[in-house]
């Protein structure tokens, strides 16, 4: 049979060819994407259940912050910690040299011990001191974290073991979704995907990692400073409380340092360019002020460490936009200078 009038079929563009995937119907991709969904929840509640049965080491995880808020604390020049046998009851900061008769000397820290007394027909409670407290104190003041009612526990438990299972199966349910979107891009789209996913990990990863060892830290102890600035000694933060805005705390840094990621990927679009986000430069700082604003609590300090690395990071997203801008400008007049020879 004569072929000779069957068209040569043109070739494929690497840039725009197809990945290469098989071709499903409606139905099919439907029934994919209910698997991605049924793995996807099963990855994550085993997870949380892990999370739970470990949510004392995930609880000791959040609270490092409020321990490391201590070390912006000023040091009180002396400290009493009173014991009773080997129970803490109370540790008091002071600026005095003595306590009654009792004098400090050389020490920074003094611990009596709280021991009952008979005083002629009177049993009294008398402070001795002790050569060596039983435990070790902490020799910087900070609030402690309490429950305050028989539920908290619980509620928090849950609500811990469920972001902390989100973050123990994301990269699980990364590998999901990309199983099930990717065989449908074209090999340009894959090359910029992976590119896209791999930074957006990334730059995450350095929001939460940068808000839970900088940020949080500062702003707990700007908490506790506002508070007695106000005149309202602070001794106990409720627990609850505390663990929601760790977690949310984190979870808006790290999406905040995901704005490279989407500013690249609408210069990759066509929608912004080199030019637009060069002229936008006056506006970021006070975008990222806004964007402080409303991702912290709400004092000065905290704002300006969140805006600082927004400003940062928009700096280099229009870097690398003039860096694109350029390598585009030069192919356009290798092109037109070849197509004039």
């Amino acid at each position: 049979m004569d072929d000779s009038w069957e068209e040569e079929a043109p070739p494929l563009d690497e840039e725009t060819e197809d990945g290469g995937g098989p071709v499903k119907s409606f139905l099919e991709h439907l029934e994919d994407l209910r698997w991605v969904l049924i793995k996807t929840v099963t990855v994550v509640m085993i997870a949380m259940v892990v999370c739970l049965l470990g949510a004392g080491y995930v609880v000791e995880f959040l609270k490092r912050p409020l321990e490391k808020a201590r070390q912006y604390h000023p040091a009180s020049r002396h400290y009493v910690s009173v014991w009773f046998e080997t129970n803490l009851l109370k540790t008091f900061y002071l600026d005095a040299d003595r306590v009654g008769a009792v004098d400090f000397g050389t020490n920074r820290s003094l611990a009596l011990s709280l021991k009952p007394m008979q005083v002629g027909t009177n049993l009294v409670l008398a402070l001795t001191p002790l050569p060596e407290p039983p435990a070790r104190v902490e020799d910087r003041p900070g609030p402690r974290l309490i429950f305050l009612d028989p539920i908290s526990p619980f509620m928090s438990a849950l609500k811990i073991a469920f972001f902390a299972g989100l973050a123990v199966a994301f990269p699980f349910v990364l590998y999901f979704v990309g199983d099930f979107v990717v065989p449908a891009l074209k090999k340009n789209e894959k090359k910029y995907f992976s590119r896209a996913l791999l930074f957006g990990i990334g730059l995450f990863m350095m929001g939460a990692t940068f808000c839970y060892f900088v940020v949080l830290p500062l702003a707990l102890r700007t908490a506790e400073a506002y508070s007695y600035w106000l005149g309202v000694g602070v001794t106990d933060w409720r627990a609850e409380t505390y663990f929601s805005l760790v977690v949310v705390f984190m979870l808006a840094m790290g999406l905040a340092f995901e704005l490279p990621v989407v500013l690249l990927a609408l210069v990759k679009v066509g929608i912004l360019d080199y030019p637009k986000l060069a002229a936008a430069r006056r506006y970021s700082i006070v975008i990222a002020t806004v964007v402080g604003a409303l991702l912290t609590p709400p004092d000065v300090v905290t704002q300006i460490m969140m805006a600082i690395p927004l400003v940062f990071l928009y700096e280099l997203t229009v870097w690398i936009a003039w860096y694109w801008h350029r390598r585009d400008l030069k192919r356009a007049a290798r092109e037109e200078a070849a197509e004039e020879e």
